[in-house]
């Protein structure tokens, strides 16, 4: 029985080491408008917008009062012109916290309907893929390392680590 323990604790040591070593792709998630304000009138998201990079996989995530706003998606010409009479996609769930992925890289206008967007309430951005890793800078040839075993030792430092104290606990409880 304390032998399965053990097989198990060193099996789950091993699979957290594999997902620790898997490269993370970072989304962010943006409250329009900021926290403090959120999806509301007299705000000018133009503003709020500029100089935020919205990349493939971000969230826009809405904060306004349920019982007199929405989220509309609609296209350039009604975000121009404030008309939510068709909009592409309602973005409304009814609890005034709605969240819209950024999946598409493409332009995204969005507007409150019920008379809001005259008020401002209405916000475009543009979704781009996001930029390429900065390149590595080159090795010096005299320092002795290749560029592989730098990458193998950076890759396996702290998932080593971390079966190590998995095994070690294993091993104590044990005897």
């Amino acid at each position: 029985m304390e032998r399965s323990k053990a097989m198990m604790m060193a099996v789950a040591a091993v699979g957290l080491a594999l997902v620790l070593m898997v490269p993370q792709a970072d989304a962010t998630r943006y409250i329009v408008g900021g926290g403090g304000i959120g999806w509301t009138t007299n705000v000018n998201y133009t503003v709020w917008a500029r100089g935020k990079h919205f990349y493939n996989g971000d969230w826009l995530f809405f904060v306004y009062d349920r019982n007199q706003m929405n989220v509309l998606e609609v296209n350039k010409t009604d975000y121009e012109s404030c008309n939510a009479d068709h909009p592409l996609h309602n973005w409304t769930t009814g609890a005034g916290r709605d969240v819209v992925p950024l999946n598409v890289t493409r332009h995204y206008y969005f507007i409150s309907g019920k008379g809001f967007c005259y008020g401002g309430m209405k916000i475009a951005v543009r979704v781009e893929n996001p930029p390429p890793p900065p390149k590595a800078a080159p090795l010096n040839e005299k320092s002795g390392s290749s560029p592989s075993s730098i990458v193998y030792r950076s890759q396996l430092v702290l998932p080593a680590a971390f079966a190590i104290a998995a095994l070690w606990d294993a091993f104590v409880r044990i005897w």
